[in-house]
């Protein structure tokens, strides 16, 4: 494989994923992370000759041009993320997520380097259409409910990564990701699916907020790396948009079920309002389902990982970190 391939916020959660990926198919990586919700140690064990990190935030680091030798493409996923994160600081992640898109936008079209975009469908807002489709129109709540900044940010990403296509020839393609779940996702920032193993592991009362019946669809990072990939290599997908997640929906009761049932039916589960839990003026879309029909026709793609199987494993890798701790605490010769 000729070239380098740059990942911002290459020691994340999806971002490692992807690196491992990378890797194992021969491309030499130059991982860019700030480490504010990356960890060194996800990516730990793939640095050398052929990956590096740099511990720095994605517009300082791609302002170097020695940064860009010989690289060929790059996977923008670095983004402040979370529900709580985007509540507690909303003016810091706006700047954040816009500043670095236009940044990389920017400079890697001074490299004549490809970009994948990392969008979300929070893009989506409110939008009560179901299954939501790539050129459907974007329903947004007050900008008093400080929820909807997020997917502002996003959407103004994707109007830049467009504009850059059209005006310059940029080769970009943007990905809105519905719910990926797996390994090395952590629950601080509000993300269901580890907070709620955490608690059903610990056999701890797990807390759904509001009453339950919003419905998401949940996707192994696992198949959205893998498809990322595959929409990089192929010419026709560049400045385009494409949901990337499952079409497989499930309510949070159902969810904080399953994981109870798999966990071995200890935990107990009760129900949070929204205003206990994130403030007054929070809103949250009830419903999210991807239309999956365009990346299906560009890529063939289908998730190959079920949710069940995802579930399974975040338990157990739950269960021997506690029993590592355990270990650890416990001394011994």
């Amino acid at each position: 494989m000729t070239g380098k391939t740059i990942i911002t916020g290459g020691a994340g959660f999806i971002g490692s994923h992807l690196a491992a990926r990378l890797k194992a198919q021969g491309h030499s990586l130059i991982l860019v992370d700030n480490l504010s919700t990356g960890s060194r140690a996800n990516v730990a064990d793939l640095l050398d000759d052929r990956c590096q990190l740099i511990h720095a935030d994605a517009c300082e680091a791609v302002a170097d041009p020695k940064l860009w030798d010989g690289v060929r493409q790059v996977y923008h996923l670095a983004a402040a993320v979370g529900v709580q994160r985007v509540i507690d600081d909303p003016a810091a992640m706006v700047h954040n997520n816009v500043e670095q898109t236009s940044a990389v936008l920017e400079a890697a079209r001074r490299a004549d380097a490809s970009v994948l975009i990392a969008s979300s469908s929070e893009v989506y807002g409110k939008c009560p259409v179901l299954p939501l489709r790539e050129d459907m129109e974007l329903v947004y709540g007050p900008t008093t409910a400080s929820r909807w900044a997020y997917g502002l940010t996003k959407a103004i990403d994707e109007h830049l990564a467009i504009d850059m296509h059209r005006r310059h020839g940029l080769r970009v393609v943007i990905v809105r990701l519905f719910n990926t779940i797996g390994p090395r996702q952590v629950g601080h920032y509000g993300m269901v699916v580890p907070r709620f193993v955490e608690r059903a592991v610990a056999g701890e009362t797990i807390d759904v907020y509001g009453d339950g019946t919003q419905t998401r669809a949940f996707c192994d990072v696992r198949d959205i790396t893998r498809a990322m990939m595959e929409l990089m290599a192929k010419d026709e997908c560049f400045g385009r948009v494409f949901n990337l997640g499952s079409d497989q929906r499930v309510t949070i009761n159902e969810l904080a079920d399953r994981i109870i049932q798999l966990a071995g039916g200890t935990a107990g589960k009760r129900l949070v309002s929204y205003e206990q839990a994130f403030g007054p003026d929070f809103e949250d879309p009830a419903h999210r389902l991807p239309d999956t029909t365009r990346i299906s026709e560009a890529i063939g793609f289908q998730p190959q990982i079920g949710l069940d199987q995802t579930l399974t494993e975040l338990i157990e890798l739950r269960r021997e970190l506690l029993a590592g701790i355990g270990a650890t605490a416990g001394g011994g010769d």
